[in-house]
C-alpha cells in the first residue's frame, strides 16, 4: 500500500465533506483546497554578505525537503546599494505531498514551539490565500541551534482554490491552523 500523508487523507475523509456540508456545495469540485504553500525569505543582509544566502537556502531546503532557489532583485535602489539582478531572497514552492508533510510539521510541532504564543492572525488578503510571518527559523526541529549565524524571519503562503475568504478561512481552521479567537 502506497503512502499518503496524513493531511492530504483527512482532506479527502474528512474535511472536504464537511465544507461541502456547511457550504451547500453540489459538487466535489466545488470544495476549496489547498494549492501550494510558498516560503519565502527575504534577505537585505545578503547585499553585504553572499554567504546569506546560500545559508537561508541550506535552511528552508532543510525544513521543507525541497530545494529553494535564489531570488533576485527587479531594479536598481542606490539607498540599498541594491543592483538589478542581485540575489536578494530564498524561496521554494512546495505542492502535493510535500505540501500535505510541511503543513503537518507546521501545525503540530513548529508552532507551538513559539515563545508566548497565542495563535495566528486570521487576515486573508480577500482572494483567500493566508501570508503567516515567522520571526525566527529556530522554531522547525530541522534547524540546528548551534550551527545558525543569525535569526532570520520568514513569510509562509497558502495558496488555497477557495473564492472568498470565509471559505479559505473554514478550509485553514480545518487543517489545524491555530487561528486566534476573534
Amino acid at each position: 500500500m502506497a503512502y499518503t500523508p496524513f493531511y492530504k487523507q483527512e482532506y479527502a475523509e474528512r474535511i472536504a465533506p464537511k465544507l461541502m456540508k456547511d457550504f451547500g456545495y453540489t459538487s466535489v469540485m466545488q470544495v476549496p483546497k489547498l494549492e501550494k504553500i510558498v516560503i519565502n525569505q527575504g534577505l537585505g543582509k545578503a547585499v553585504a554578505d553572499k554567504k546569506v544566502i546560500d545559508v537561508a537556502i541550506e535552511e528552508i531546503t532543510a525544513i521543507t525537503g525541497q530545494k529553494a532557489v535564489k531570488t533576485h532583485s527587479v531594479k536598481d535602489i542606490s539607498n540599498f546599494k541594491l543592483r538589478k539582478n542581485m540575489p536578494i531572497g530564498a524561496r521554494v514552492t512546495l505542492r502535493s505531498d510535500k505540501m500535505y508533510e510541511f503543513l503537518h510539521r507546521l501545525v503540530a510541532v513548529a508552532l507551538p514551539r513559539i515563545r508566548d504564543f497565542q495563535g495566528i492572525s486570521a487576515k486573508l488578503d480577500g482572494r483567500g490565500n493566508y501570508t503567516l510571518g515567522i520571526q525566527e527559523q529556530i522554531i522547525f526541529p530541522e534547524i540546528d541551534i548551534d550551527k545558525i549565524s543569525s535569526l532570520m524571519g520568514m513569510n509562509i503562503t497558502f495558496v488555497t482554490s477557495a473564492n472568498t475568504d470565509e471559505e479559505a478561512f473554514a478550509l485553514l481552521k480545518e487543517f489545524g491552523l491555530p487561528f486566534k479567537k476573534k
